[in-house]
């Protein structure tokens, strides 16, 4: 005997088929929130009314950063306008992945005479430096550098 396709059929199908997306998009959506880093800022506003004034004094430090990881080692080398090594005083830094604070770690910076270097574990692929550091006349300096890992540590 041969079943018919009626409209309740055809209603179910309707339902089940859009039940399956909706509840793939609520899911991803979701995990999506739940994973996210955070902030930057809380108030956006705020941090814009003294932006260009801190823009200009870390500018006028003159600092240029050579910053790298190869063989499980971050290595930060910040030079002044002579070319002279700088050691500032590190007020937070965090090294991390973009995309989620599970790998994120609090590099432990010692001064080998040259640069600011600490050990850092970690696996192959793109990773963020977010640093701020104090020059020696107390002018902040804050930056976010990208570094890509080719190599994990080992």
């Amino acid at each position: 005997m041969q079943r018919t396709l009626t409209g309740w059929h055809v209603f179910a199908i309707f339902v089940g088929c859009f039940s399956v997306i909706i509840t793939v998009n609520l899911t991803l959506a979701f995990q999506a929130v739940n994973t996210f880093p955070g902030l930057v800022t809380k108030n956006s506003y705020i941090a814009s009314q003294s932006f260009d004034a801190d823009r200009a004094a870390q500018d006028g430090l003159g600092w240029t950063l050579d910053t790298e990881v190869a063989g499980g080692v971050l290595k930060l080398a910040i030079t002044d306008t002579a070319g002279a090594p700088v050691n500032p005083k590190v007020i937070k830094a965090t090294l991390g992945r973009a995309t989620h604070v599970a790998e994120d770690m609090v590099p432990q910076f010692t001064w080998n005479g040259t640069a600011l270097t600490a050990p850092a574990p970690v696996q192959e692929g793109y990773w963020t430096l977010w640093l701020e550091l104090e020059a020696a006349d107390g002018t902040p300096f804050r930056r976010r550098i990208p570094l890509h890992v080719d190599e994990p540590a080992s």
